[in-house]
Parts: C-alpha cells; sequence; structure tokens
C-alpha cells in the first residue's frame, strides 16, 4: 500500500505540471487581459500606460517566459497577488472555500440520504409505479439546468412567497453576531443548497438502482434467499453492502466538489465562495488567482481519486494495490 502510494503521488506531480501548463496556455491565450479591463473606457489612458501596466502585472512577457516565472514562484508555495483582490492568492482562496464547503458539504449529506435509500427501492420494486415514479423525479433532476432550477426557486420561494432571501449572505444593514449570524447565513443558504442537492440525486440514486439490481441477480443473494432468509435480511445485509462498495469510490470525487465551489449556482445566489470568485477573477482577466484557483482543484482532483482508489482497496478486500 505505501509503494503504491508513492508511485501514484510521484506520477500526480507530472500529470499537475502537465495540467498548469495547458491551463496557463489557455488563459494567456484568452482575448483580453486584466490591463485591458481595468482601462477599458478610458480615454486618457495611452499605450505606454497599458505596457507600464503590464510590466508591473508580469504579463508583458510571452507565455513560455511567463510560465517558468510563475512556476518558480510556485514551487516555493508563492502563488503571487492577486490583481483583482489585492492580496495573495492564497489567502484568498483560504477565505472563500470554506464557505463553498459548507453549502457543497450539507448538499452532498441530503443527496446521500435522499438518492441512495430510494435508489435501493426503486431496485428492489423494479418495474412497479414507485420504481417509474422515482425514476421521473431522478430524470427530472438530472436534466434541469442549474440556473433554470435556481430561477424558479427565487420565482417562487423568494418573490412569491417571501419566505427565504433572495440572493446574498447575510441580510443587509443587519449588525448581527454569534448564534444570530450563523441562522442569518443558514437562512440565505437554502436555496442553493436546495439547488445543488436535488439537481445530484437524479445521477447517484440512478447509480445506486442499477448497482442493486446488479446484486440482487447475483448467484449468492439466490442462495441466500434458497436458505430461506427474509427478503429485508437478503437486501439490508447481504445485497446493501456489496452495493455500497462502487458507492465509495464515488466518494474521492467529492473531494474537488467541496472545495472549489459551483460556479452558476454560486453566480446566482451571489454567494461569496470560491466558484462566485472564480468567475470574477475569469472576467477580469486575474491570471494570479485562476492559476492559484485551478491548481488547487487540479490538486484536489488528483487527491480524490487516489483516495477512492485507496477506499475501493478497503471496502473490498480482494482488491490489492500494489
Amino acid at each position: 500500500m505505501r509503494q503504491y502510494i508513492i508511485r501514484r503521488l510521484f506520477v500526480c506531480i507530472f500529470i499537475l505540471l502537465g495540467v498548469s501548463i495547458i491551463i496557463y496556455t489557455l488563459i494567456r491565450v484568452m482575448p483580453g487581459d486584466y490591463v485591458q479591463t481595468l482601462t477599458a473606457g478610458n480615454p486618457n489612458v495611452t499605450e505606454e500606460m497599458k505596457i507600464s501596466l503590464r510590466k508591473l502585472y508580469g504579463t508583458e512577457t510571452n507565455i513560455f517566459k511567463g510560465y517558468i516565472n510563475w512556476l518558480g514562484k510556485a514551487i516555493q508555495g508563492d502563488f503571487g497577488e492577486s490583481f483583482l483582490y489585492k492580496q495573495p492568492v492564497s489567502e484568498v482562496i483560504k477565505s472563500k472555500m470554506w464557505t463553498s464547503f459548507t453549502i457543497a458539504f450539507i448538499a452532498y449529506i441530503l443527496q446521500m440520504i435522499i438518492a441512495i435509500p430510494l435508489g435501493i427501492i426503486s431496485a428492489t420494486k423494479q418495474y412497479s409505479k414507485l420504481d417509474y415514479g422515482v425514476t421521473i423525479f431522478a430524470f427530472i433532476g438530472i436534466s434541469l439546468p442549474s440556473f433554470f432550477f435556481a430561477a424558479i426557486l427565487q420565482r417562487i420561494f423568494a418573490f412569491g412567497l417571501g419566505w427565504v432571501p433572495l440572493q446574498g449572505m447575510i441580510t443587509a444593514r443587519m449588525d448581527y453576531t454569534g448564534w444570530a449570524l450563523i441562522r442569518d447565513k443558514a437562512w440565505h443558504f437554502i436555496l442553493p443548497i436546495v439547488v445543488l442537492a436535488f439537481l445530484s440525486i437524479g445521477s447517484l440514486m440512478r447509480y445506486a438502482r442499477t448497482n442493486m439490481l446488479e446484486v440482487l441477480n447475483a448467484d449468492y443473494i439466490r442462495t441466500a434467499r434458497a436458505k430461506g432468509l427474509s427478503e429485508k435480511k437478503v437486501i439490508y445485509k447481504h445485497a446493501f453492502r456489496n452495493t455500497l462498495i462502487p458507492i465509495v469510490t464515488m466518494l474521492g470525487g467529492l473531494l474537488p466538489s467541496l472545495f472549489s465551489g459551483a460556479i452558476i449556482t454560486e453566480q446566482i445566489f451571489a454567494i461569496d465562495g470560491l466558484g462566485f470568485t472564480a468567475f470574477k477573477a475569469l472576467k477580469s482577466g486575474d491570471i494570479n488567482y485562476m492559476m492559484g484557483f485551478l491548481t488547487f482543484s487540479a490538486v484536489l482532483t488528483l487527491l480524490g481519486t487516489l483516495l477512492s482508489d485507496i477506499l475501493y482497496g478497503v471496502a473490498d478486500p480482494r482488491v490489492r494495490l500494489k
């Protein structure tokens, strides 16, 4: 196991290097940059002033030299200063990621609590009215765009009924502290959490249903039924445990989504998390922040993949990691 982890981490270094090259190149070839955004609409800005600003922000060099300069600092843990926020990129990420984590983590817990039982029930009652109803519910969640579903919830529960806030993280002009502040934030997070949870339930439910159907058709399940075990024991003691083995591997994919934020959802609800910040940085051409944010997401993805492999080996003793 130790040798496997060390070897995988070594491979991850080269993957991360390749990913960073691709990301930096794509960001630099995008039309416009931070200086152009900063000076847009100002007729008093001359070309010489733009050149001076590009030297100040380090964007006057070619792509190769610019990447080498960025990489040299990144290896030392310095991702530079965000052009937009005038703070070190690492500090901006630290200050924003816990908001995204809170929303994504609660949404994921709700997703697991709802989707897995629905998938199991749907599989045990295959082709019944309940199965068709759950399947329709799942396909609705899979098919709905996040911005469309969010707009519907805002129209009904914020505009129409006025039960929840429309946008933001806290109530304006309210000086809340302590538990009052936590309750106010929780009230603002209701709709974003519902959007993220509902749109993710469908895929996980279908995944759980498919795996349960496969397990229920296995020989050892037939043997358990032939021995006279109750259907409840067959399903929840034998089949359910083996159904969870593939689902465990999905936990690794959770890691980047927990911390990287949902760009569209955070944008719609004006939640100042990593996704919302990344969208603003992308529009303004904030190279340093985008490189730091995307590198952070890439690291989480690689670690999540490694975690999935390890968890699969733990969940299924037949798997040997070499």
